[in-house]
Protein backbone atom coordinates (compact mmCIF):
# COMPACT_ATOMS: atom_id res chain seq x y z
CA UNK A 1 0.00 0.00 0.00
CA UNK A 2 1.24 3.44 -0.99
CA UNK A 3 -0.07 6.54 0.80
CA UNK A 4 0.91 10.07 -0.20
CA UNK A 5 1.60 12.80 2.37
CA UNK A 6 1.29 15.98 0.31
CA UNK A 7 3.53 18.96 1.09
CA UNK A 8 0.61 21.36 1.56
CA UNK A 9 -0.83 19.12 4.29
CA UNK A 10 2.24 19.54 6.50
CA UNK A 11 2.16 21.65 9.63
CA UNK A 12 3.95 25.00 9.67
CA UNK A 13 6.00 27.06 12.09
CA UNK A 14 6.99 30.57 11.00
CA UNK A 15 8.94 33.14 13.02
CA UNK A 16 11.17 36.07 12.10
CA UNK A 17 14.09 33.66 11.60
CA UNK A 18 12.53 30.23 10.89
CA UNK A 19 10.25 28.78 8.22
CA UNK A 20 9.59 25.13 9.06
CA UNK A 21 7.30 22.47 7.57
CA UNK A 22 6.42 19.44 9.71
CA UNK A 23 5.62 16.11 8.05
CA UNK A 24 4.48 14.71 11.40
CA UNK A 25 3.03 16.29 14.55
CA UNK A 26 5.56 18.62 16.14
CA UNK A 27 5.51 21.48 18.70
CA UNK A 28 2.25 23.42 18.24
CA UNK A 29 1.20 21.35 15.22
CA UNK A 30 -0.88 18.31 16.16
CA UNK A 31 -2.44 15.78 13.81
CA UNK A 32 -3.55 12.57 15.50
CA UNK A 33 -3.34 10.75 12.15
CA UNK A 34 0.27 11.81 11.56
CA UNK A 35 2.16 11.20 14.79
CA UNK A 36 5.03 9.38 13.11
CA UNK A 37 5.73 6.29 11.05
CA UNK A 38 7.29 3.22 12.65
CA UNK A 39 10.33 4.57 14.57
CA UNK A 40 10.41 7.73 12.44
CA UNK A 41 9.01 10.49 14.64
CA UNK A 42 9.94 13.81 12.98
CA UNK A 43 10.81 15.18 9.55
CA UNK A 44 11.12 18.96 9.74
CA UNK A 45 12.12 20.96 6.66
CA UNK A 46 13.75 24.05 8.22
CA UNK A 47 14.85 27.23 6.46
CA UNK A 48 16.87 29.45 8.81
CA UNK A 49 17.41 33.13 8.10
CA UNK A 50 20.92 34.68 8.28
CA UNK A 51 22.17 34.92 11.90
CA UNK A 52 19.13 32.98 13.08
CA UNK A 53 18.93 29.67 14.85
CA UNK A 54 17.91 27.48 17.74
CA UNK A 55 19.25 28.62 21.11
CA UNK A 56 20.62 26.11 23.58
CA UNK A 57 17.84 23.59 24.32
CA UNK A 58 17.50 20.09 25.73
CA UNK A 59 16.79 16.70 24.18
CA UNK A 60 16.76 13.18 25.59
CA UNK A 61 16.15 9.64 24.33
CA UNK A 62 16.08 10.42 20.63
CA UNK A 63 18.34 9.82 17.64
CA UNK A 64 18.48 13.17 15.79
CA UNK A 65 19.76 13.32 12.21
CA UNK A 66 20.34 16.71 10.56
CA UNK A 67 21.02 16.94 6.82
CA UNK A 68 22.32 20.26 5.50
CA UNK A 69 20.74 20.99 2.13
CA UNK A 70 21.77 24.61 1.63
CA UNK A 71 24.09 27.05 3.37
CA UNK A 72 25.94 26.45 6.64
CA UNK A 73 25.07 25.31 10.15
CA UNK A 74 26.99 25.90 13.39
CA UNK A 75 26.51 23.17 15.98
CA UNK A 76 27.42 23.39 19.69
CA UNK A 77 26.50 21.04 22.53
CA UNK A 78 27.21 20.41 26.21
CA UNK A 79 29.33 17.35 25.36
CA UNK A 80 31.95 19.77 24.05
CA UNK A 81 31.25 19.30 20.35
CA UNK A 82 31.50 22.33 18.06
CA UNK A 83 31.17 22.01 14.31
CA UNK A 84 30.52 24.08 11.19
CA UNK A 85 28.56 22.09 8.64
CA UNK A 86 27.88 22.85 4.98
CA UNK A 87 25.65 21.46 2.24
CA UNK A 88 26.17 17.72 1.94
CA UNK A 89 27.09 17.28 5.60
CA UNK A 90 25.05 15.02 7.86
CA UNK A 91 25.22 15.00 11.65
CA UNK A 92 23.84 12.44 14.10
CA UNK A 93 23.19 12.98 17.80
CA UNK A 94 22.35 10.27 20.28
CA UNK A 95 20.67 12.45 22.90
CA UNK A 96 20.29 9.51 25.27
CA UNK A 97 20.34 10.47 28.95
CA UNK A 98 20.24 14.17 28.01
CA UNK A 99 22.10 16.80 26.03
CA UNK A 100 21.84 20.54 25.42
CA UNK A 101 22.65 21.86 21.94
CA UNK A 102 22.25 24.88 19.68
CA UNK A 103 22.05 25.13 15.89
CA UNK A 104 22.73 28.46 14.14
CA UNK A 105 23.10 29.87 10.67
CA UNK A 106 26.46 31.70 10.92
CA UNK A 107 26.04 33.58 7.63
CA UNK A 108 25.22 37.29 7.54
CA UNK A 109 23.64 37.02 4.08
CA UNK A 110 22.65 33.46 3.11
CA UNK A 111 19.80 31.25 4.28
CA UNK A 112 20.39 27.75 5.61
CA UNK A 113 18.11 24.81 4.85
CA UNK A 114 18.24 21.58 6.80
CA UNK A 115 16.14 18.47 7.22
CA UNK A 116 15.80 17.59 10.90
CA UNK A 117 14.89 13.94 11.48
CA UNK A 118 14.05 12.25 14.77
CA UNK A 119 14.14 8.48 15.18
CA UNK A 120 13.17 6.66 18.36
CA UNK A 121 16.13 4.75 19.86
CA UNK A 122 16.15 1.05 20.67
CA UNK A 123 17.10 1.83 24.28
CA UNK A 124 16.65 4.77 26.62
CA UNK A 125 19.27 6.54 28.72
CA UNK A 126 22.14 5.85 26.31
CA UNK A 127 25.35 7.85 26.61
CA UNK A 128 25.06 11.01 24.47
CA UNK A 129 27.18 10.95 21.31
CA UNK A 130 27.78 13.18 18.29
CA UNK A 131 29.24 12.55 14.86
CA UNK A 132 29.15 14.30 11.48
CA UNK A 133 30.24 13.33 8.00
CA UNK A 134 30.22 14.75 4.46
CA UNK A 135 28.56 12.78 1.66
CA UNK A 136 29.50 14.00 -1.79
CA UNK A 137 26.99 14.60 -4.54
CA UNK A 138 28.94 12.13 -6.68
CA UNK A 139 28.41 9.34 -4.14
CA UNK A 140 24.62 9.57 -4.54
CA UNK A 141 24.43 10.64 -8.19
CA UNK A 142 21.78 8.45 -9.88
CA UNK A 143 22.16 5.88 -7.10
CA UNK A 144 21.04 5.27 -3.54
CA UNK A 145 23.70 6.14 -0.97
CA UNK A 146 23.38 4.72 2.54
CA UNK A 147 24.00 7.67 4.89
CA UNK A 148 22.61 6.38 8.22
CA UNK A 149 22.26 2.83 9.56
CA UNK A 150 22.28 0.78 12.76
CA UNK A 151 25.65 -0.85 12.10
CA UNK A 152 27.40 1.93 10.16
CA UNK A 153 27.48 -0.17 7.01
CA UNK A 154 29.22 1.24 3.91
CA UNK A 155 30.73 4.08 5.94
CA UNK A 156 27.33 5.40 6.99
CA UNK A 157 26.67 7.17 10.29
CA UNK A 158 25.47 4.91 13.10
CA UNK A 159 22.26 5.26 15.07
CA UNK A 160 20.82 3.14 17.87
CA UNK A 161 17.85 1.75 15.97
CA UNK A 162 17.16 -0.81 13.25
CA UNK A 163 16.60 1.88 10.63
CA UNK A 164 18.42 2.96 7.48
CA UNK A 165 18.38 6.20 5.53
CA UNK A 166 19.43 6.40 1.89
CA UNK A 167 19.86 9.59 -0.15
CA UNK A 168 19.88 10.03 -3.90
CA UNK A 169 20.31 12.90 -6.36
CA UNK A 170 18.75 11.69 -9.58
CA UNK A 171 18.50 13.15 -13.05
CA UNK A 172 15.41 13.18 -15.27
CA UNK A 173 14.74 9.85 -17.00
CA UNK A 174 17.17 8.00 -14.71
CA UNK A 175 15.90 5.22 -12.44
CA UNK A 176 17.22 3.72 -9.22
CA UNK A 177 16.02 0.38 -7.89
CA UNK A 178 15.60 -0.79 -4.31
CA UNK A 179 14.80 -4.34 -3.24
CA UNK A 180 12.24 -4.01 -0.44
CA UNK A 181 12.76 -6.71 2.22
CA UNK A 182 9.63 -8.34 3.58
CA UNK A 183 8.28 -7.28 6.97
CA UNK A 184 9.59 -3.73 6.66
CA UNK A 185 8.06 -0.28 6.23
CA UNK A 186 9.41 2.42 3.94
CA UNK A 187 9.09 6.19 3.71
CA UNK A 188 10.29 8.40 0.85
CA UNK A 189 10.68 12.17 1.31
CA UNK A 190 11.39 14.50 -1.62
CA UNK A 191 13.80 17.34 -0.84
CA UNK A 192 14.02 18.89 -4.30
CA UNK A 193 12.53 18.32 -7.73
CA UNK A 194 10.07 15.54 -8.55
CA UNK A 195 10.22 11.75 -8.76
CA UNK A 196 8.00 8.84 -9.73
CA UNK A 197 7.74 5.99 -7.22
CA UNK A 198 6.09 2.89 -8.67
CA UNK A 199 3.67 5.09 -10.69
CA UNK A 200 3.17 7.66 -7.87
CA UNK A 201 4.38 11.21 -8.65
CA UNK A 202 5.96 13.13 -5.75
CA UNK A 203 7.15 16.73 -5.78
CA UNK A 204 9.41 18.64 -3.39
CA UNK A 205 8.02 18.41 0.15
CA UNK A 206 5.86 15.37 -0.58
CA UNK A 207 6.31 12.10 1.26
CA UNK A 208 4.95 8.60 0.70
CA UNK A 209 4.56 5.66 3.06
CA UNK A 210 4.93 2.13 1.77
CA UNK A 211 3.39 -0.67 3.84
CA UNK A 212 2.85 -4.39 3.19
CA UNK A 213 4.93 -4.30 0.01
CA UNK A 214 7.98 -6.24 -1.10
CA UNK A 215 9.92 -6.73 -4.30
CA UNK A 216 11.51 -4.05 -6.45
CA UNK A 217 10.90 -0.37 -5.81
CA UNK A 218 11.49 1.77 -8.90
CA UNK A 219 12.26 5.45 -8.35
CA UNK A 220 12.59 7.57 -11.49
CA UNK A 221 13.69 11.18 -11.85
CA UNK A 222 11.09 13.54 -13.31
CA UNK A 223 12.70 17.00 -12.95
CA UNK A 224 16.13 17.94 -14.31
CA UNK A 225 17.60 17.07 -10.90
CA UNK A 226 15.83 15.69 -7.85
CA UNK A 227 16.99 14.96 -4.31
CA UNK A 228 15.19 12.50 -2.04
CA UNK A 229 15.51 10.29 1.04
CA UNK A 230 14.46 6.67 1.43
CA UNK A 231 13.86 5.30 4.95
CA UNK A 232 13.83 1.57 5.70
CA UNK A 233 12.09 0.99 9.03
CA UNK A 234 10.75 -1.69 11.34
CA UNK A 235 7.24 -2.99 10.65
CA UNK A 236 5.59 -1.36 13.65
CA UNK A 237 1.87 -0.50 13.81
CA UNK A 238 2.34 3.31 13.93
Amino acid sequence: MYKLRLREKRGKTQTNWLDSAHTFSFAQYFDMFNMGFSDLRVINDDTIEPNGGFDLHAHANMEIVSIVIQGELEHKDTEGNTNFLKAGDVQVMTTGSGILHSEFNPSNTNKTRILEIWILPEKKELKPKYKAKHFSKESMHNQLKLIVSKNGNNNSLKIHQNASIYQSIIEADKTVFFNMPENKKFWIQVIKGAIEVNSNILEAGDGISIVNESGILEIAGVDFESNFLLFELRNLTI
